[in-house]
């Protein structure tokens, strides 16, 4: 290579750029191979950072390069096979069955459900229309989630979504992505206390919708029961739901008909007889329909009540929330609120892209609104 230390009087960086397309001549770099960083430049050319940074600008404006924020500048794919900025698309051969790779999306989730995994799969099936690889991480508690999102940062991560475990305010990590501008999008929760980008079902709606729902059925000593609240946004905007919908309908609020279990429902037992929503039934004969706040209690609730010997729905209707795979199979099949997994994917990718692309909107939040679908758990009463 010749020596192009030139004055600036010279436009050194023009200069640089085009050593940089002889650098891709000349190691017949491939669409999305990787190509020297500012570093690499400034001490192969003894310019300063500037002067490379300045070089790859021009190269990205001409279309010649891409870059993505803390993962490196790339070949861009020759458009419509033409020549760009001096060589040809024979000069960098395209891969035939080549897959366009624009960086790596990270989605971070605190269990694995059948819920949880309709959202991995469709936010996979997304990432992948981005021309991106999807990496999964499972995080155990709170401090694991911070771990994870300070490793992923540090590793030069294009972009996170994050589904997060229960807490009541967003984690001072999560602050500090956000200081640094990370592309990073919440699913499935929302903070209050701070703005930050967010897509999430409209939890609060779906229960209102649902609750209205067997109202018009006739019902008028509705119950509800869930998992304890947890500070988890999502459960709470569901109770809430619930609760606007009776008052928005002239019927008091029954606080004995409300349940919050002292243990969380067990997924692997829903099949059984339960302890806890046995009582609930039966301290409360009056009760003639029961809102539960997700669908493995749903599920537990109506196997409960037909071990009891309750039928359901003749005696008592039940309802859920989320419409997993199960709910459809049980003995009776269970009506619910439906949250579409895709949709919520689409729009939490899609977002993260925008940022990615170094949109600078104000931080936007995305409700998902939800659907009821209606099977044989539900019965109309005069």
């Amino acid at each position: 290579m010749k020596d192009i230390r030139l004055t600036k009087q010279n436009q050194l960086y023009h200069r640089v750029a085009d050593e940089v397309i002889e650098i891709i001549q000349s190691r017949r770099l491939r669409p999305h191979d990787p190509v020297p960083s500012e570093g690499e430049l400034a001490k192969l050319f003894g310019v300063s950072r500037m002067t490379s940074k300045l070089a790859l600008q021009k190269l990205a404006e001409e279309g010649l390069v891409y870059r993505l924020p803390r993962r490196g500048t790339f070949l861009a794919e020759p458009q419509d096979g033409r020549a760009q900025g001096g060589f040809s698309s024979q000069d960098t051969a395209v891969l035939p069955a080549a897959e366009k790779r624009f960086g790596q999306i990270a989605l971070i989730m605190p269990h694995l459900s059948d819920y949880t995994s309709r959202i991995i799969a469709a936010t996979e099936a997304e990432v992948r229309k981005h021309g991106c690889d999807l990496i999964l991480k499972m995080t155990k508690d709170c401090d694991d989630e911070d771990h994870c999102l300070e490793r992923l940062a540090e590793g030069g991560i294009t972009g996170i979504i994050l589904f997060p475990q229960g807490r009541k305010t967003c984690s001072d990590q999560v602050l500090r992505l956000k200081l640094q501008k990370l592309p990073l999008v919440i699913i499935d929760r929302i903070f209050h206390e701070v703005e930050i980008d967010c897509v999430y079902h409209d939890h609060y709606m779906g229960s209102y919708q649902m609750t209205k729902y067997l109202i018009e059925k006739g019902h008028r000593e509705i119950g509800y029961t869930s998992n304890a609240i947890d500070h988890i946004t999502s459960r709470r905007e569901r109770y809430q739901g619930y609760i606007q919908a009776l008052l928005d309908h002239q019927i008091p609020v029954q606080y004995q008909n409300i349940h919050f279990r002292t243990v969380a429902c067990d997924t692997r037992r829903i099949n059984e007889r339960d302890s806890e929503q046995e009582r609930f039934i039966q301290d409360n004969p009056r009760m003639t329909a029961i809102m539960c706040g997700d669908d493995h209690v749903a599920i537990s609730t109506i196997h409960t009540a037909l071990q009891m010997g309750i039928p359901v729905p003749e005696k008592l209707s039940i309802v859920g929330f989320s419409d997993i795979q199960l709910a459809a199979y049980i003995p009776t099949p269970l009506t619910t609120v439906r949250q579409d997994t895709e949709k919520l994917a689409r729009s939490a990718v899609d977002l993260l892209m925008k940022r990615v692309g170094n949109s600078n909107e104000n931080p936007i939040t995305i409700k998902i609104q939800t659907s009821i679908v209606e099977r044989q758990s539900v019965l109309f009463r005069t």
